[in-house]
């Protein structure tokens, strides 16, 4: 192998190198869901390419500047367009001007504008075929380029060029386009198969949320309608008034339903309050104290002087979101228990700690708390702890999870804290 043909495989890995760019870039988009990186993208291969092609060329005398110029240029008419291979034209001639080399300029005015307006008609029916017929367009116009090349340099500038040396640069070029269309169509495959998993699982989420909002809609709403047909019977009036009072509580259970929905699907608070984090976590034990007896756990509670200190947050959801994790943390006893509630503050963040004496949970349990529709429970949806960890996300907070089967369960959730002083 001489040293040209080195140099020449040296310069088709400077192709490689911004098609490496642009399938990191696809895998960056579609982890980050980055909406920014729109088709334009695809313009950096063949420009990139291109300019690093002929800005480190393979140079053998003054009339010729050798380098693989032509498949950035050639592929990114054909994928890109008209728009795409007038930059290329103008980027082509004006880096061939500063190399130098008249003649060689010159030929490089004949023969780039001309292939250029040949690749605008070419490109609108290039992307509807197969690969193979991609690559034998590609080809086809590797040696088309060669033929014109060698006429217009023999013919109109009475330059000679050596037969091996020509044959070298040929088959350098044919391996190389047929490589990098390989290469790019990979890339595109693998970059739609990721948008359609995308859409896919947003398609699934929406599906699984309305069968969810449907059944457990559908329930207290069965439930309201046979006791309202009921209020419609002879029935004595404190029969009524039971009736009635069954059916505004399963009116109430319908929207408590749609709140946690509504609660998932909102990101950040709606009217944000400085809130002392010893007052809601009262105010929530007060509330649940009525299960907690009927379950026979005693509940004990520690916490620190907070006057000087607040989070930020709504409070509704807040208390909503305690007070879910208690719940489960008391239903998660099948017999009697203690469940601790400990709050205590380090440097910016304040922690709330709540243990439990129950079941217990599995390391894969716990990988899934806060999806949707997965709970360790017989009955319920999941809803209360997907609202959980949204509230505590929205807050800035995160929330860390241990347990051991059979000895109890620990949610762990760290708020930033604010200084009354600091106002």
């Amino acid at each position: 192998m001489n040293l040209m043909t080195k140099d020449l495989l040296i310069n088709f890995l400077i192709i490689l190198f911004p098609l490496f760019i642009l399938q990191m870039s696809y895998l960056v988009k579609f982890v980050y869901r980055l909406d920014s990186l729109k088709g334009w993208f695809l313009s950096i291969f063949p420009i990139l390419s291109l300019v690093l092609c002929m800005l480190f060329p393979v140079v053998i005398e003054k009339d010729f500047v050798w380098d693989l110029r032509w498949i950035p240029f050639l592929l990114g008419g054909l994928y890109g367009g008209y728009r795409l291979g007038i930059i290329l034209i103008i980027i082509t001639l004006f880096i061939r001007y500063l190399t130098g080399g008249e003649n060689g300029f010159y030929i490089s005015c004949i023969t780039f504008p001309l292939i250029g307006i040949s690749l605008f008609f070419i490109s609108k029916y290039y992307l509807k075929i197969s690969v193979s017929k991609k690559i034998f367009v590609g080809v086809s116009l590797i040696f088309f380029v060669h033929i014109l090349t060698q006429f217009i340099s023999t013919q109109l500038f009475d330059l000679t060029i050596g037969i091996s040396l020509w044959k070298q640069y040929f088959t350098i070029q044919v391996i190389g386009i047929i490589i990098v269309i390989i290469l790019w169509e990979v890339i595109m495959a693998n970059f739609q198969v990721l948008e359609q998993l995308v859409k896919a699982e947003k398609l699934q989420i929406v599906s699984h949320l309305a069968a969810s909002i449907s059944h457990e809609v559908r329930n207290p709403l069965t439930v309201t309608r046979g006791f309202i047909q009921m209020l419609s019977e002879d029935v004595s009036p404190q029969t009524k008034v039971k009736y009635a009072s069954i059916a505004l509580q399963e009116l109430d259970r319908a929207t408590d339903v749609i709140n946690d929905y509504l609660t998932f699907a909102a990101i950040s608070p709606e009217n944000t309050d400085r809130l002392r984090v010893s007052d809601e976590i009262k105010h929530v034990v007060n509330s649940i104290k009525p299960l907690a007896i009927k379950n026979r756990v005693d509940l004990k509670i520690s916490v620190f002087d907070d006057k000087s200190y607040y989070i930020v947050g709504e409070s509704k959801k807040f208390q909503q979101c305690l007070f879910n994790i208690v719940k489960n943390g008391i239903e998660s006893m099948s017999v009697e228990g203690e469940l601790s509630i400990h709050v205590h503050h380090a440097a910016s963040t304040i922690q709330i700690k709540i243990q439990d004496e129950g079941i217990g949970m599995s390391q894969e349990q716990i990988g899934r708390l806060g999806e949707p529709y997965f709970t360790t429970k017989n009955t319920g949806t999941g809803l209360g702890m997907m609202v959980s960890y949204s509230v505590i996300k929205s807050m800035e907070g995160t929330i860390y999870v241990s347990s051991a089967q059979g000895k109890g369960t620990c949610f762990a959730l760290n708020l930033p804290i604010h200084a009354y002083e600091s106002m």
